[in-house]
């Protein structure tokens, strides 16, 4: 098999991004299919106590985004619009608009990720980010595959959330 060249891989790891994220894929809903049509209500809705409701998966989807970014960019950390890191504690208020809010955080996001991964040069796809154990390439997909059980993930809750309410 002939070894790609980094711009033909970049535009591969676009494409899975993208796919993943918010364009047509076979394996199903995307992490932004996932979310269309999802009132605040249902997002703020939790399958039990503790548990984790759609908006949250959203924004830690997003944090993630951010994460891997910043490991490509070398950020500064703790930059995330939020604070805290990880899981963050949501709705603050169930509203329409604090809900689409946070959908547009997770937008912009994946935009600000897709402009840093267009921006490597050649040979940054392999380096290995100071504080990590995996590649660059192996962060872009990685997050890619993120939003794939994300959005799986919401899929179910969405379901559960319409045979209990």
């Amino acid at each position: 098999m002939r070894k790609l060249d980094s711009v033909a891989e970049i535009r591969l790891l676009l494409k899975i991004l993208d796919e993943a994220y918010s364009m047509k894929a076979w394996h199903g809903p995307n992490l932004k299919g996932s979310l269309r049509g999802v009132t605040a209500e249902t997002a703020a809705w939790r399958p039990g106590v503790k548990r984790h409701n759609i908006w949250e998966i959203a924004i830690h989807a997003g944090y993630w985004k951010y994460a891997v970014r910043r490991s490509l960019t070398g950020e500064k950390r703790g930059s995330f619009v939020l604070s805290g890191s990880n899981w963050f504690r949501r709705p603050t208020q169930v509203s329409e608009q604090a809900w689409r809010e946070d959908l547009q955080l997770l937008d912009t996001e994946h935009s600000k990720l897709r402009e840093a991964v267009g921006r490597l040069r050649r040979g940054e796809l392999e380096l290995t980010p100071r504080g990590r154990k995996v590649s660059n390439a192996t962060l872009i997909y990685g997050i890619a595959c993120h939003d794939v059980y994300h959005a799986g993930q919401i899929q179910l809750l969405k379901r559960l959330h319409d045979v209990t309410v």
